[in-house]
């Protein structure tokens, strides 16, 4: 390669994403020091890509008198099964009623209202009180869509298809980060962003399972790279299942789309192939109502055990609630479904279990910080907040009230601070190993024959990862899925893609499946250390939850190894049975 091996660029604050997260981070680092140099690198399009923006059920928020922070907190912790980190939670549940007025009034945000004018607040499950903020069914895009246009109101600069590849640190020995590599995915040059600060905000997305709800660009490179930097991470076997996903044919692409959990909380049915509401026989009280962890895996249960469809799935029926009703209140999810043949408003539509959403993941404090100086996460590169099970409505609560607390923080760290330098052979390391998996010497893609493609590879660990370390698991499986995710990592290691640099998908899938192996092991250790059921955490062979030693699985590289521990749960506000003391006023904005 002549010239260079990649331009350097110096910034502030570099933010890593452009979801719920990176957006509103962006936004409160620009609106607390507006001289800051702030960039955005987005692995899509602007605006376009990542998870956020396939929202469709809402955001929790205690809003109501009848409701409080206090409630949305217990809630939150239960549903986590006592895993949760409780600042953290804290710090969502106080912090979201600021944030919603804040999409509302600064970003112009607008959800949908109750004839009283008040915001309009639905039933979602697993939660005491009916207080998730929606507009329609269609959040995510209306979120996106109004923050992404106050980026743009205010001249923060976006790199759009850049992915990266690296995390940099200072020269030394504290782990202190100083900025990422990022590669173009448009024209295959490599750009060194030296910054003050860095976010982590790629979105974790599990779609290295068979069926998974997430935008399929994402490959959790930010948790990755922040591996390989060292940072802590925590409770990674916690891996959340969404009940339904829409079961079309297969191979199609769109298998696993969500259909949200608004169409359970409204009063829809899960049904068997046989017809039967199959979550009288799990949860006879909260039925269809219960937590995902719960309802997940009843559909994987029926399925498994032969009571699914001819297809190898459930059914979800809204039918009984009317036509009307169902078209006016879930329009996007009729014509996602309409499109591809099936009737919502009219008849059960085929679901199944669907991977959606990771729990564990770096390891924050309140402020987001990450065990690395310099290297700040949030959204669901970040850890810790939803315990061993997220409650639906939580996820864009958690995104957008955490980049904002990045964003303040990232102010506060960046001004006045020196930009102290990267290491140079880090950075000329990444970009050897990135062209390392690029045979430019080979026209076309991949080799028949001769080497495995990035294919191949995704599709054995999707399906590894659905049949060993998904819903249900069992020792002797995880055993075996560990050393099989090892094998396959030696597999992608040996991968190439031919053809040139610019827009080579292959290059990029190979990079991709890359970090997908590495995140694949970290749940699987992780999994075989937790040696309990717990949340969305099932085992087969140890059905029983320890209540009496309750603790939160850390790994961390250490000298190239994988450490795992064992820490006892912080109980910072309330145990195990308990109950937290409301407070005067119903909602507590915190700015």
């Amino acid at each position: 390669m002549s010239g260079p091996a990649f331009q350097v660029r110096k910034c502030d604050v570099l933010i890593l994403g452009s979801g719920g997260a990176g957006l509103l981070a962006a936004l409160a680092a620009y609106e607390a020091d507006p001289a800051l140099d702030i960039l955005i690198a987005v692995k899509g399009l602007f605006g376009k890509s990542g998870c956020t923006r396939m929202v469709q059920g809402g955001y929790n928020v205690a809003l109501s008198a009848g409701d409080s922070v206090e409630n949305h907190f217990m809630d939150t912790v239960r549903a986590g099964a006592w895993l949760n980190d409780q600042d953290l939670a804290w710090e969502l549940v106080s912090r979201a009623p600021g944030c919603i007025r804040r999409l509302e009034t600064v970003c112009g945000a607008f959800f949908d209202r109750s004839s009283d004018g008040k915001i309009h607040q639905k039933a979602f499950a697993g939660q005491s009180f009916d207080r998730t903020v929606h507009k329609g069914d269609l959040t995510g895009i209306e979120l996106t869509n109004r923050v992404s246009e106050q980026i743009v109101r205010r001249g923060i600069p976006v790199l759009e298809e850049r992915r990266a590849i690296t995390l940099l640190p200072v020269p030394g020995a504290d782990g202190r980060i100083a900025g990422a590599m990022l590669l173009d995915i448009r024209s295959g040059d490599f750009t060194a962003v030296n910054a003050k600060c860095t976010l982590l905000a790629t979105g974790g997305g599990p779609t290295f399972y068979k069926y998974s709800a997430c935008a399929q660009e994402l490959a959790t490179d930010g948790m990755a790279m922040a591996w390989e930097a060292g940072v802590d991470f925590c409770d990674m076997e916690m891996v959340q299942f969404h009940p339904t996903g829409i079961l079309t044919g297969e191979g199609l692409q769109i298998t696993g789309t969500l259909l949200e959990e608004g169409l359970r909380g409204v009063g829809g049915h899960l049904l068997n192939g046989r017809g039967e509401r199959y979550m009288e026989r799990y949860d006879p009280e909260r039925m269809e109502r219960s937590t995902r962890d719960l309802v997940a895996r009843a559909g994987y249960t029926e399925i498994r055990e032969g009571r699914g469809t001819g297809n190898g799935g459930v059914f979800i029926d809204v039918s009984h609630l009317g036509a009307d009703f169902v078209r006016k209140n879930f329009k996007g999810m009729v014509d996602r479904c309409a499109d591809l043949g099936f009737d919502l408003a009219g008849a059960p539509v085929e679901v199944t279990p669907t991977a959606h959403y990771m729990m564990g993941g770096a390891k924050i404090d309140t402020g987001c910080r990450t065990s690395l100086p310099g290297l700040f996460a949030a959204g669901e590169d970040a850890g810790g907040t939803h315990g061993a099970n997220r409650l639906g409505g939580n996820g864009v609560a958690n995104s957008t009230v955490f980049g904002e607390v990045a964003g303040r923080e990232m102010a506060a760290g960046a001004g006045g601070a020196p930009l102290e330098g990267f290491d140079s052979g880090t950075a000329e390391a990444s970009v050897a190993e990135a062209l390392g998996a690029l045979d430019v010497d080979t026209p076309g893609v991949d080799a028949p024959g001769e080497e495995d493609s990035p294919y191949s590879v995704r599709a054995s660990l999707k399906e590894l990862m659905w049949e060993k370390i998904g819903l249900r698991r069992n020792g002797a499986d995880l055993a075996a899925g560990l050393g099989e995710i090892a094998s396959l990592g030696e597999r992608a290691a040996r991968v190439r893609a031919g053809g040139g640099r610019a827009y080579n998908i292959a290059w990029q899938n190979v990079l991709d499946v890359r970090n997908q192996i590495t995140v694949a092991e970290l749940i699987a250790r992780s999994a075989i250390e937790r040696d309990e059921s717990r949340g969305s955490h099932y085992r087969d062979d140890i059905p029983e939850s320890k209540e009496d030693a309750l603790y939160n699985v850390f790994i961390s590289k250490r000298s190239g190894e994988a450490v795992i521990e064992r820490r006892p749960v912080r109980f910072t506000r309330v145990k195990p049975g308990g109950e937290i003391a409301s407070a005067a006023e119903p909602v507590n904005f915190v700015d």
